[in-house]
């Protein structure tokens, strides 16, 4: 118990991380008898430090923890100096890996996400934040396509440009707010949409980039909150047909739907395409996950009422109008694709989307005569194909209180996976 005291006390930590504010302001807490300080150059020059302490300027991570470790081995105390909360998304990650938790005195500052939405008088335990810095730019262009309340952390070839531009191709609304040098007297704040984002030139002092829904958010709603972060996954989900709109009773039925919803695993983050779309209910159960969802369907009309059933349940799925193949030219590489429905251009659909697809392809159809040609393109492609052929009856109500079994038409369900060390070497 004694041991847990001290470090909540920060006694005994031999490495002390600082977080600096959120900005290049002066270090607010002093480095102490540091014989060693790491940080950031901005860092390293705001701390204004005494002659005599050695110096490392943050550049390649490795090399700055082995001369870390050389001090605390020899007992010399040692300060890291970072932005805002060294433990969110920052380096107490990678050093409580190399040195364990013990070693560590953490002091952190606001963190530039809270600093951002501070300044729009927003709260954010709502919100899904996600890094760029230092990683592909995919995943947070995906997040910002789903979710309606995005903070994202920044970083060199993942700024507001290439977001905005990201961004402007999807047609979804949102609105950018890029917050640049937060506590210093070249603060801003500038609101743009993302096709203004990708056109200017921004500075290397932007740390965060908010992007909310639509052209004017509101996130102002009181409701109580518990957990933090977005709605978690749907209560309900192989929603009923019902449920959307739709022509002639073309929906994917929702027996079939939970099968291939468990076959695609959307999850926040990812980018699902749902090809031949119909009514778009496949793409908007992915967006109820939290997924980027892209309908590509060539029928105008259908089109709108896709559009309308990802409005009804409050969801942002991007509408493609037009025929595949060619129409999904200049998409985005999805994660996972959903292809529903025949015609003679079944395979070469299929070969395609196999192609550019990061994980796995689920195909349904009815026609015993597609499922071998299927086979091959998922196979051609590099996927492993499996599938199942579904047959289900509901229970159906009778004269004189009595149920009968109304058996629906059989659907092969069809998928090919990338293998794992095959999607290591895809060039996406």
């Amino acid at each position: 118990m004694a041991d847990a005291v001290s470090r909540v006390a920060g006694t005994d930590g031999a490495i002390r991380v600082v977080g600096t504010g959120t900005a290049d302001g002066p270090v607010p807490l002093a480095v102490g008898a540091a014989e060693l300080v790491v940080g950031a150059t901005r860092h390293l020059a705001a701390a204004a430090l005494p002659g005599g302490v050695r110096q490392v300027a943050l550049g390649p991570l490795a090399p700055a923890l082995d001369v870390i470790a050389e001090y605390v081995a020899a007992g010399r105390p040692v300060t890291v100096l970072a932005s805002g909360d060294p433990g969110f998304f920052g380096i107490v990650r990678a050093l409580g890996a190399r040195f364990g938790a013990a070693a560590l005195d953490v002091r952190p500052s606001v963190p530039s996400v809270a600093a951002a939405f501070a300044r729009l008088g927003l709260s954010w335990d709502d919100a899904v934040v996600v890094s760029a810095h230092g990683r592909e730019p995919r995943t947070a262009v995906n997040v910002c396509a789903a979710h309606r309340k995005v903070a994202v952390l920044t970083g060199p070839g993942a700024g507001p440009a290439e977001l905005g531009a990201a961004l402007a191709r999807t047609g979804v609304p949102r609105t950018l707010v890029v917050a640049a040098g937060l506590g210093t007297a070249q603060e801003s704040v500038v609101r743009v949409d993302p096709a203004q984002a990708a056109r200017r030139a921004w500075g290397p002092g932007v740390a965060v980039v908010l992007s909310l829904g639509g052209p004017e958010p509101d996130w102002t709603g009181a409701a109580a909150r518990t957990l933090t972060g977005p709605a978690g996954a749907p209560r309900e989900w192989a929603l009923p047909e019902d449920a959307f709109a739709h022509r002639d009773s073309m929906v994917t039925k929702y027996e079939v739907r939970a099968l291939v919803l468990a076959r695609l695993g959307p999850r926040t983050g990812e980018l699902v395409w749902d090809v031949g779309a119909g009514s778009g209910s496949v793409a908007v159960e992915c967006a109820r996950f939290g997924a980027a969802a892209v309908a590509v369907e060539r029928d105008p009309g259908a089109a709108e009422r896709i559009r309308a059933n990802a409005a009804a349940h409050r969801v942002d799925v991007q509408v493609v109008c037009g025929a595949a193949p060619g129409a999904l030219a200049g998409l985005a590489v999805p994660d996972a694709v959903f292809v529903g429905g025949g015609g003679a251009e079944l395979p070469e659909i299929v070969a395609e989307c196999a192609r550019v697809v990061r994980r796995r392809v689920v195909v349904t159809l009815a026609a015993v005569d597609r499922v071998r040609e299927v086979r091959l393109a998922l196979a051609s492609a590099g996927l492993v194909p499996e599938g199942t052929l579904l047959q289900a009856s509901r229970l159906a109500p009778l004269p004189g209180e009595v149920t009968r079994l109304a058996a629906a038409n059989p659907v092969f369900v069809l998928w090919g996976t990338r293998p794992p060390a095959s999607l290591k070497e895809l060039d996406l």
